[in-house]
């Protein structure tokens, strides 16, 4: 008889945000509900800092962690399901996913960014070529494909999935308490991490602007202590990010932002930045790209903003009106409470693996 455990192959230990978003922190409430679980994360945190920090993973390293990989999947046998995220084994063909398939495997994908970009709009010839279609073979042998967004879910059901459930980025909104305390200078925050900082300093001629004629603070979380230098005239903090601090940073926020470049890669990012804020109380502005009107228009939580005499001009909105962010931040968390927390996405990712149909959704 085999085992009611699932084999979870994150990506990244609990410190990597994708993994930490999209698996680990639904882990213990699955667990309250019966399910049991074996976690073999790919790639560790010592990994994930090199990264970071601009060094790059060796190549030693990743041998050392595909044949990790390889000897926990030989192990198949002994669990339920296989639940991964985005693929196996990064820029190597889908072997080993289809593989799994052809000899009855069952196993639930994930995806929250647009990761087949890295391969079919790759700018090195032999990879779009030999690894261009890669995704589309992993989600097509899938049981079933978890998108974090329609954009994603759109290229699951083309790839010919047999099953797409979408499930947003969400958080657990007990960690997040509201604060209403009016605070002088008003604080403009972004929390990221340093390969998505680029999209606040392309607002620094805005910021520049706002500084003449209002007097804010702009908290950056999880960016490089570098970037101050090039924010130049602007009131700024740089805070390191930590998951036991980060919500106590976005509680020092009155207005959270989540700027993007209108590109293909940014049409699969899942809108996490807003949830955050949303579930802290806090207005948001944010680019119109992806996830975002969706989130913002539907929950009525802040402003969209698209050239940056947009932003001015939502900044200067939010800035001047204590009762519009009451008003836009009462909404967001009401959202995250209704659609974009663990508790309200539970059950449908429990039918993930509790379901044996192959209906598409």
């Amino acid at each position: 008889m085999k085992s009611s455990k699932i084999l979870v192959l994150s990506k990244y230990a609990r410190k990597g945000a994708s993994s930490r978003l999209r698996t680990f922190q639904y882990l213990p409430f699955l667990e309250e509900s019966g399910w049991e679980f074996a976690v073999k994360p790919l790639f560790d945190e010592a990994y994930l800092d090199s990264l970071y920090s601009g060094q790059g993973g060796s190549r030693v390293a990743m041998l050392m962690a595909y044949l990790r990989r390889f000897f926990v999947i030989s192990g198949f046998f002994r669990y339920r399901v296989i639940w991964f995220e985005k693929e196996l084994f990064p820029y190597m063909p889908a072997w080993i996913e289809v593989l799994l398939s052809w000899i009855g495997v069952r196993y639930v994908v994930d995806y929250d960014d647009a990761i087949f970009h890295n391969y079919d709009l790759s700018g090195n010839t032999w990879i779009r070529c030999f690894l261009g279609r890669k995704i589309d073979t992993v989600m097509r042998h899938a049981a079933c494909v978890i998108a974090g967004n329609e954009y994603l879910a759109e290229r699951a059901r083309l790839a010919g999935a047999k099953r797409v459930v979408v499930i947003p980025t969400v958080v657990d909104h007990c960690r997040y308490s509201v604060g209403n305390d009016a605070r002088d200078p008003i604080t403009v925050g972004w929390i990221g991490s340093p390969t998505t900082q680029k999209y606040v300093e392309q607002l620094l001629p805005v910021l520049q602007k706002l500084g003449n004629t209002h007097d804010f603070r702009l908290l950056l979380v999880g960016a490089t202590a570098d970037i101050a230098g090039r924010l130049s005239g602007i009131n700024v903090d740089v805070c390191p990010w930590s998951e036991d601090t980060e919500a106590d940073m976005i509680r020092e926020m009155d207005i959270g932002i989540m700027p993007l470049e209108d590109g293909p890669w940014e049409k699969g990012k899942c809108g996490y930045k807003l949830i955050q804020y949303m579930a802290s109380g806090i207005p948001v502005v944010a680019s119109p790209v992806g996830v975002n009107p969706g989130i913002v228009e539907g929950a009525g939580c802040g402003l969209l903003a698209e050239t940056l005499n947009d932003w001015e001009k939502a900044f200067s909105t939010l800035i001047g009106s204590n009762t519009l962010r009451d008003e836009f931040g009462a909404a967001g968390r009401a959202a995250v409470e209704s659609h974009y927390s663990i508790k309200s996405q539970l059950a449908v990712l429990e039918s993930c693996f509790a379901s044996t149909e192959v209906d598409v959704e």
